[in-house]
């Protein structure tokens, strides 16, 4: 059943390994050796759960492990949390030739991935995601980041792992609430790709949701494949990946605003993504049928479908002229044109964004 996938780009290639019970069977992973150190970064919740297997198997082949618990949560992901484990590698004389492990959720994998392309200059990490949302995207592809009090992840860098590890047993753990806002991004990659995928997932949501193997084995590798595509065309967006932020400036918005952690981030992307379907059907781009059927989907998934409430088109857009897709005060935004297809639009007016933001208010 175990799946792996290649991410190629022109510096650096990597493996993403998918199955399940990994961490009940020896990690392979040639570029340690013994008498190498690693340092896993991961929270008081993971680390109970994870820690001891994964330390064990390092140990078993003569590597030193150390491990420092960070702070959970969206709000953490600052740069006060980074210079935590840069204070560990220090205090543990961890030198340019450790890796690091990212274990743990988006929230883990973003500020490990930051702390490993800046201490000493650069050195090799591990991602090992344990959350729906980390195993579909956050974990692929070498974004890394902290937020700012102003804005999210303002503040990073692109650093690819050396490889992803993708142990899909630590799906039992999560609530439902994680599960349903990783959904979020799966769902966005078959808006933004591939339309069979779409109504796969309208066929399969309560398979996913029982934790069927085989469909969780499909759904994760076939987000993992095509964000490696993506990766190998353009890995410092500097065009299609670009495509991959569907959702995010509405929902970064939301985030920031409302503070970081009180929504997650699925749900923050979910509603973002509704907003942009609106935001595309005022360009007269995408139809009627289709924003119903990713309405309906996103509410089969038990996510969001509007921004909060009291949330004021004045208050979108202070975040949205932050946002890093904006250049020299000119809105980018990335529409759905249908299912399965996606454009970058540039220099959007505030008119139709304020429209859609407004018709978002009044769904049902």
């Amino acid at each position: 059943m175990r799946k792996t996938i290649l991410v190629s780009t022109k510096k650096h290639n990597y493996p993403i390994i998918i199955d399940f019970n990994l961490f009940d069977k020896p990690l392979s992973l040639p570029f340690l050796k013994k008498g190498d150190s690693v340092m896993i970064v991961t929270n008081k919740i993971i680390f109970s759960l994870y820690f001891k297997k994964i330390s064990n198997q390092l140990n078993n082949v003569g590597i030193k492990v150390n491990y420092v618990i960070i702070p959970d949560g969206e709000k953490y992901k600052t740069l006060i949390t980074v210079n935590i484990i840069f204070t560990a590698l220090i205090k543990n004389s961890h030198n340019r030739d450790t890796t690091l492990i990212a274990l743990g959720g988006g929230v883990i994998g973003d500020i490990t991935g930051f702390a490993a392309s800046s201490y000493q200059r650069g050195v090799k990490f591990i991602q090992i995601p344990t959350t729906l949302l980390s195993q579909v995207d956050s974990s692929v592809g070498g974004k890394t980041a902290v937020n700012h009090i102003l804005g999210k992840n303002m503040i990073g860098s692109f650093y690819q792992p050396n490889i992803v590890i993708i142990n899909l047993s630590c799906l039992y753990t999560l609530s439902k609430r994680e599960f349903s806002a990783g959904l979020a991004e799966v769902i966005k990659y078959s808006i933004l790709f591939d339309e069979k995928f779409f109504s796969w997932l309208e066929n399969n949501v309560n398979k996913l949701f029982n934790l069927d193997k085989k469909t969780l084995i499909y759904c994760i590798s076939k987000c993992c494949k095509l964000k490696s595509q993506i990766i190998h065309e353009d890995e410092f967006e500097k065009n299609k990946r670009a495509l991959l932020n569907l959702g995010h400036t509405y929902g970064h918005a939301i985030e920031s605003e409302i503070g970081y952690g009180k929504w997650l981030h699925g749900e923050a992307i979910s509603a973002g993504i509704v907003i942009a379907s609106l935001t595309s059907k005022k360009l007269n781009f995408i139809n009627n049928k289709d924003i119903i059927r990713i309405i309906n989907l996103l509410k089969k998934c038990n996510l969001p479908i509007k921004g909060p409430i009291n949330m004021n088109t004045e208050q979108y857009f202070k975040h949205i002229y932050r946002d890093k897709k904006t250049y020299k005060n000119k809105i980018h935004i990335i529409l759905p044109i249908k299912i399965g297809k996606a454009i970058i639009y540039k220099n959007i007016s505030e008119k139709i964004i304020t429209n859609a933001i407004n018709e978002n208010k009044n769904i049902i």
